[in-house]
């Protein structure tokens, strides 16, 4: 079980989601892909939260990663994605985003989202390293009954989020958050886990 990225983000109801704050461990990347990787992440976090209504919680795959998203909304408009790998449990991933706003939202000030250089929360490099074992966020929010009462939204693939006609490959190759280098790892990969796929 792996968290490879943990991100918060301002995410009003119409526009672009924007990256308030954010940690990965990309350790088990090879050094020279872990930029790409990184890249990926961001873009694969943002793109699930501008697809995700406000007050809604869904996980997404693409390949090997699952992204979970929980878009509070609200006064505050923030959302935060955890991007893990397959064997990581939804349940604690929910716990933990929603541990992680509360925390967010009590320790930085409204006012700052506008520039989000300026935003310090170094708990969420606590986070990603902590909770790299579920268990942790399970049993610090065992108590907390909101998960049960709140509908969350599981998707197969990624392509179930996309609007109609929309293609990830698309959405990457007109990506401008992208390097080439980025667009190359994810294709790479893409061709890599397509041998293994069982119809």
């Amino acid at each position: 079980m792996k968290v490879f990225s943990i991100s918060v983000l301002l995410a009003p109801p119409s526009g672009a989601a924007v990256v308030l704050s954010t940690a990965s461990d990309l350790s088990s990347f090879s050094f020279y892909q872990r930029g790409s990787a990184s890249e990926f992440m961001t873009f694969l976090s943002k793109t699930v939260t501008e697809r995700t209504p406000q007050g809604q919680r869904q996980t997404v795959q693409e390949q090997s990663n699952v992204a979970h998203v929980y878009n509070r909304g609200g006064a505050e408009q923030l959302a935060a994605v955890i991007i893990t790998d397959q064997e990581y449990p939804v349940r604690p991933a929910f716990s933990l985003l929603t541990k992680l706003l509360d925390d967010f939202t009590a320790q930085v000030p409204q006012s700052s989202f506008s520039n989000p250089s300026s935003i310090s929360f170094p708990d969420i490099n606590t986070y990603i390293q902590k909770y790299q074992d579920p268990r942790q966020a399970d049993t610090i929010m065992r108590v907390q009954q909101e998960l049960d009462e709140t509908k969350i939204v599981l998707h197969k693939t990624i392509e179930s989020v996309l609007q109609r006609g929309e293609k990830l490959d698309n959405l990457v190759e007109r990506s401008t958050a992208l390097s080439m280098q980025s667009k190359m790892f994810y294709k790479t990969a893409k061709k890599q886990n397509s041998c293994c796929t069982i119809m």
